[in-house]
């Protein structure tokens, strides 16, 4: 790439072509003030000033995140006409943020009250609109309060490059301006598949999760046997809450805290991302064999489930009719291990430790009644492990409770990671038609963080196609073939968030201009980041194949039976509501 030499504060660098004035300067060690998520400029492009620098030559002040560099600039970032400008520009945004930062739910995450004081904004400078609050809180994942939106325009473009279905836009015009789904609508009544995408790019609070920490409080205290279960990706991101790199595991400390929670048992949904392998092959199996509808379409992800129902309803009969692993491990736990300990199923609450907050959705969804009564978000946890006063660095390491459904399998863990349902899978088939386990076992044509990826497997002579798409924007390209009756695939995996759920919309945020000593393109690493703590685990387990599963074979010959048996069909599989009937107007 060509390099193009420029000075920044009088010292002289070479940075390659291409890049803006922010990303140049952030890459030579200079922090420019800015709200633009990662180094994309994923915002309204320049709305939001903060971002000003001084460049010898231009007329006025440019805003560093869409000014490209060129050969022979000059840049002051500390210039008093600048630092005033950017400081000008922050107190602006502030005067239209209307919140109580203590009770701010985003508080110690806010970036605009990090670049207040990187720019030493005062509060109350300026006066600011009076337009009425938006107070969303209807929808089970996500809530919308717009008297704390400054109007970046983050969670717009986030919709759009994600899932290429625009739910949120601006709304009227001047200072009535505000961000929200068409008509100011809420989150409930309009086809929003609940991801959580545009949370984790807020910059602020005036987009979160639906918090559920007041029922699990509410059930430990009325004496509930209250039952945790934690997803794969949780692991790979928890460690951040409390100051570690991204990329550090953070599994055992996770159980060690979970356990000073005072949960009744500590389980792994691992055990039941296994399980969903074997109903799951096994349907495809059956479909393969008795030349049912192809292509099979994975069914773990409750953000995808939604956009099939709302936007390619009749593509219905090629997703698999398996439930998520979370679910699939509440209704076991309320059945199978209520059964053999004897304990009353009405009177143990499952809660979900999950990286996405679709799952908050998902749980409440009426072809699931009572599998799971609760749904936390990673960022939960974290709070719950901090209001504990429980010390991160001081944890032990801990295992989960090994009690009837403990055991899980290499190919459990990495479900968090996009194509890990695939690879997970593609291991078990593989065993149930050649009768022998990939020499391998790992998969590595369906690995990678490609919006789409496809791969072509041989199994005794014959040619599985399958293929792998993370994001609606990029799963679009797969239905709309399936649609045209061109789709050469056998199997699909789509997983709604990109990268799968290691980047759910309950993680914790990345906030990169605020991440000491972290690469410098954040955005091409976190998930790679994440994804490498899955992968690591699957390596060390001694068991890699679902049904190599001991606790879940004992599961079938006690319970279940085999995969895909009336009381499995009844336990561990769903239908969807292609109406959805709670957005009509479709």
């Amino acid at each position: 790439m060509a390099l193009v030499n420029i000075k920044i504060e009088g010292q002289s660098f070479q940075v390659e072509q291409g890049l803006t004035v922010l990303e140049a300067c952030r890459k030579c060690g200079f922090n420019i003030p800015s709200l633009c998520a990662f180094n994309h400029g994923e915002c309204s492009r320049a709305s939001c000033r903060v971002c000003l620098v001084e460049v010898k030559g231009a007329r006025g002040l440019v805003a560093s995140c869409v000014y490209p560099v060129n050969e022979g600039m000059e840049i002051s970032i500390s210039s008093v006409r600048a630092s005033e400008a950017r400081r000008a520009s922050v107190e602006l945004l502030l005067s239209n943020h209307r919140k109580n930062c203590l009770e701010c739910e985003k508080n110690g995450h806010c970036e605009l009250l990090e670049v207040a004081k990187m720019v030493g904004a005062r509060d109350g400078v300026f006066e600011g609109s009076k337009t009425p609050a938006t107070i969303d809180h209807l929808a089970p994942s996500l809530i919308r309060e717009t008297d704390k939106c400054i109007l970046c325009g983050r969670c717009i473009a986030r919709c759009k490059s994600a899932h290429g279905i625009a739910i949120l836009g601006f709304e009227n015009r001047g200072f009535n301006t505000i961000v929200s789904p068409v008509e100011n609508r809420s989150f409930a009544t309009s086809p929003c598949i609940q991801c959580g995408q545009c949370v984790t790019v807020c910059p602020t609070g005036a987009l979160l999760e639906n918090s559920e920490i007041s029922k699990v409080d509410e059930a430990m205290k009325a004496g509930k046997l209250v039952i945790v279960q934690t997803a794969p990706a949780v692991r790979a991101a928890i460690a951040e809450e409390f100051g570690e790199k991204i990329g550090t595991p953070g599994t055992g400390k996770m159980v060690a805290a979970l356990h000073r929670l005072g949960f009744y048992r500590v389980f792994d949904t691992n055990f039941a991302a296994d399980l969903t392998i074997m109903e799951e092959a096994s349907e495809l199996l059956k479909r393969i064999k008795n030349n049912g509808v192809l292509p099979q379409i994975t069914s773990c992800s409750p953000g995808w489930i939604n956009y099939l129902e709302y936007y390619y309803p009749e593509l219905e009969k090629h997703v698999s009719t398996c439930k998520s692993p979370h679910m699939m491990m509440g209704a076991i736990i309320k059945t199978y291990y209520a059964q053999k300990h004897d304990l009353d199923p009405n009177n143990i609450f499952v809660v979900s430790i999950m990286p996405c907050t679709a799952k908050k959705y998902e749980r409440q969804r009426k072809q699931m009644p009572n599998d799971v009564d609760a749904v936390l978000t990673t960022r939960e946890l974290a709070k719950l492990i901090k209001r504990a006063g429980i010390n991160w660095s001081k944890l032990p390491e801990e295992e989960f409770d090994n009690d009837l459904l403990g055991e899980y399998s290499g190919a459990g863990v990495i479900f968090g990671v996009t194509g890990g349902v695939m690879e997970a899978a593609l291991r078990t088939t593989y065993f149930w038609l050649t009768g022998k386990e990939h020499a391998a076992i790992n998969f590595d044509a369906v690995r990678g963080l490609e919006g789409v990826r496809e791969a072509a497997i041989e199994v005794n002579g014959t040619t599985i196609k399958v293929a792998i798409a993370s994001g609606m924007k990029n799963a679009k390209i797969l239905l709309e073939q399936i649609k045209a009756g061109t789709s050469p695939y056998a199997f699909i995996e789509i997983m709604g968030c990109p990268g799968g759920c290691i980047n759910g919309g309950g993680q914790p945020y990345v906030k990169p201009l605020f991440l000491p000593n972290e690469d410098f393109n954040i955005l091409d690493t976190y998930r790679n980041k994440r994804a490498s703590v899955l992968y690591s685990e699957d390596e060390k387990q001694v068991v890699r194949q679902s049904h190599n599963n001991k606790d879940v074979q004992r599961l079938y010959q006690e319970f279940l039976g085999e995969p895909g048996s009336e009381i499995a069909e009844k336990l561990l599989h769903t239908s969807y509501d292609i109406n959805r009937e709670k957005y009509p107007n479709k």
